[in-house]
């Protein structure tokens, strides 16, 4: 029997490695397999497993996927989208490998994808049922599950960006895996980010005050900042996107769908307010 090999995984086969031995990985019918003998189901969604047998610290369930689809989907984060999509274009060569560590649903990725026709993406998250999505997003995009806090299964600087959208960081894994002419961008809330929603919803996660200097700390032994751009709007939001936006995010962990759709008042517009940065490894 032929290998079953997602046609956007088959490039990435030089990039990834046995996340068990670090060895090459080769396709084996439906798997990924390595001399040892270590062997990783593909998805029939598109996905390649390599996190069997691992428990992943966390993941958007079905729900939280659902209600992302539904909100990105109306273009509310489109500015964000772009200034993301620009700093990577600023600092991709013409055939560029771009990793979006927690990649959810691959809706970034997939935009910069777009717009950036010699590139190729690959998205790592640990939530099967968003890898789902992520492995369909884009005809460049491939999909693997993996833990941001584990070793990556990827080569040394073998990646030219590594994109971290709303997503826990893992600051040494992506300077090893960054070439040394590559970039990180990060995206990030701050203070003023939902702030209409977080006002109605107490129980909503709140951003701490010092995430700013807590990720100066985490990333300055590693990288150093080049550029940074503060987006910041207000858009209006239905009923439906703003329990949508708050079922996305993490918050949805501490609040069922029955304590948002039986919320009496829910903002109509919303402050949307992010950092983005883009850093060179040192």
């Amino acid at each position: 029997m032929p290998a079953l090999l997602p046609p956007a995984l088959e490039p990435f086969l030089d990039l990834l490695r046995c996340p068990v031995c670090r060895a090459r990985l080769r396709p084996d019918r439906v798997s990924l397999r390595c001399p040892e003998g270590h062997t990783f189901d593909i998805a029939r969604q598109g996905y390649v497993s390599l996190l069997t047998g691992i428990r992943a610290t966390s993941g958007d369930d079905a729900a939280m996927v659902q209600a992302r689809n539904r909100f990105l989907s109306t273009g509310r984060y489109a500015p964000v989208h772009q200034s993301l999509t620009r700093m990577t274009a600023d600092a991709l060569p013409a055939q560029g490998t771009v990793v979006d560590i927690g990649c959810g649903t691959g809706h970034y990725l997939a935009g910069v994808l777009d717009q950036l026709p010699g590139t190729r993406g690959l998205g790592l998250d640990t939530s099967a049922r968003a890898l789902r999505s992520a492995a369909r997003a884009h005809p460049r995009a491939a999909a693997a599950s993996w833990d941001v806090f584990r070793p990556f299964p990827l080569v040394d600087q073998g990646v030219d960006v590594v994109l971290d959208v709303f997503a826990p960081r893992n600051p040494s894994e992506f300077h090893r895996v960054l070439r040394p002419t590559g970039r990180l961008i990060v995206v990030r809330p701050i203070e003023r980010h939902l702030a209409e929603l977080r006002g109605q919803i107490p129980a909503m996660v709140t951003i701490d005050p010092d995430k700013e200097q807590r990720l100066q700390q985490a990333l300055d032994p590693y990288f150093q900042a080049t550029r940074t751009q503060h987006v910041e709007y207000t858009t209006p939001l239905t009923r439906q996107e703003a329990i949508d936006l708050v079922g996305m995010t993490p918050s949805a962990r501490h609040l069922t769908h029955a304590d948002l759709s039986g919320h009496g008042s829910l903002p109509s517009q919303v402050t949307v307010s992010v950092l983005a940065t883009s850093y060179q490894p040192r």
